[in-house]
């Protein structure tokens, strides 16, 4: 006895019917706290908390699942600025410790306060973009 089993759906991006959604137009969006579709309406309600959907279009925020991907980017981005100065600093100036404390640890605080918000705008507009975790409406996924 032979059983016939049907292929299963996989869905990729090529497949997604719909409107076209430019990655790097929405990152940008994303980035100066924007609706990724519209660019218009808020994608924040709060300083970290997205807005449910955006009172311009009405696109749904929902689905989005930045999770901690936002914190880790912050961490790299600043990372990549602080310590290269610190050992500019140290090299050529060599200041007390006291010091640098004083100024490296608020400047590093600052510019992760700085940078989170539009990092996690920016995840949200590349997830919608992707159409990931739900911003597609034709995902076979539940």
């Amino acid at each position: 006895m032979e059983t016939v089993s049907e292929q299963p759906k996989v869905w990729t991006q090529d497949s997604a019917s719909g409107e076209k959604r430019n990655v790097w137009l929405a990152l940008k969006r994303g980035l100066r706290g924007r609706c990724p579709r519209c660019g218009q309406g808020k994608l924040f309600r709060a300083f970290l908390k997205v807005a449910d959907h955006c009172e311009v279009c009405g696109l749904d925020f929902t689905p989005h699942r930045a999770d901690d991907l936002p914190a880790y980017l912050v961490i790299v981005i600043v990372g990549h600025i602080v310590v290269p100065t610190i050992l500019w600093v140290e090299t050529n100036y060599s200041p007390p410790v006291p010091l640098q404390l004083a100024i490296y640890l608020p400047l590093t605080l600052v510019l992760s306060l700085l940078l989170l918000q539009p990092v996690k705008g920016a995840v949200v507009g590349v997830q919608w973009a992707m159409r990931m975790h739900g911003f597609d409406e034709q995902n076979p996924e539940p």
